[in-house]
């Protein structure tokens, strides 16, 4: 696996937690695990953000 490859690969594995995140916060009853949730959703965005950055900077390369 090459670099491109990874950061294909983790950029994919960020989205999924983006979604899988925001998905579990609007199916609990529990306030305080939706906040977290919701939190963590954010912050996996975030990574997945910077990863595009990177796959695009390979991209062009």
């Amino acid at each position: 696996m090459d670099t491109r490859d990874m950061i294909t690969k983790k950029l994919l594995d960020a989205q999924e937690m983006v979604r899988d995140f925001e998905m579990f916060s609007k199916n609990t009853d529990d306030q305080e695990v939706a906040k977290y949730f919701k939190e963590f959703a954010e912050l996996s965005g975030e990574q997945a953000r910077q990863l595009q950055r990177l796959s695009d900077k390979y991209r062009r390369q």
